[in-house]
């Protein structure tokens, strides 16, 4: 198991073979439009976790680009709606397929109201992990050793609660409707950049 941090872009052909990767970034803050993004990384669930610190001056990556385009790729998340939104701001690219284990996870946990990575990576998989660095300057030119390591805890673990989260889906006939949203989240978070982030479209309200 070894963490790898690149720059500006993945290495051509790192994850040519695989099915799925799991995903997350880092980024200045949680405001779409005010705050850049700053780190992707990524784990295809063999151990390792690959760190790319990019360029935010042109943000030019086709390698991680066309990762996230492949429709062959199926690309994992927790709360992806704001991976996805920021990619499509910054790289330009629509992600696509997903699947997030943070809806999977309230719609098949619907006994707790806790469905943070860190509250559904120790019940399902009984792992501890560390949210100490999410608040980290992740602008900064060089990432420290806890950084590394926190960003790559995000993603390492994905792909074993995915299997857990979709074993309980099928349990309780879920799976059907967890795919539909997964298959929203695109639309989803391309309304959020179009100004409808803070609103229901679905509400019957006024």
């Amino acid at each position: 198991m070894a963490n790898h941090v690149h720059e500006g872009d993945l290495p051509a052909g790192l994850f040519k073979s695989a099915a799925s990767v799991a995903i997350d970034s880092e980024t200045m803050g949680l405001r779409l439009g005010r705050d850049p993004l700053c780190v992707v990384q990524i784990s295809d669930g063999g151990g390792d976790a690959h760190l790319v610190r990019l360029d935010r001056s042109k943000y030019d990556a086709p390698n991680l680009k066309a990762l996230l385009t492949d429709p062959a790729v199926l690309k994992i998340f927790h709360f992806g709606r704001f991976d996805i939104a920021m990619f499509l701001l910054h790289l330009g690219v629509t992600t696509a397929p997903v699947y997030c284990t943070k809806i999977a996870s309230r719609l098949a946990r619907t006994y707790t109201d806790r469905h943070g990575l860190k509250d559904v990576v120790r019940e399902l998989l009984g792992l501890e992990i560390s949210k100490a660095q999410q608040s980290s300057d992740w602008g900064a030119a060089v990432l420290s050793p806890d950084q590394v390591a926190y960003a790559a805890s995000d993603v390492l673990h994905l792909h074993a609660v995915r299997a857990r989260l979709d074993a309980m889906l099928e349990r309780e006939g879920r799976m059907g409707l967890a795919r539909a949203c997964f298959d929203f989240l695109p639309a989803r978070a391309a309304l959020d950049l179009a100004g409808w982030e803070e609103t229901d479209i679905f509400s019957h309200g006024a």
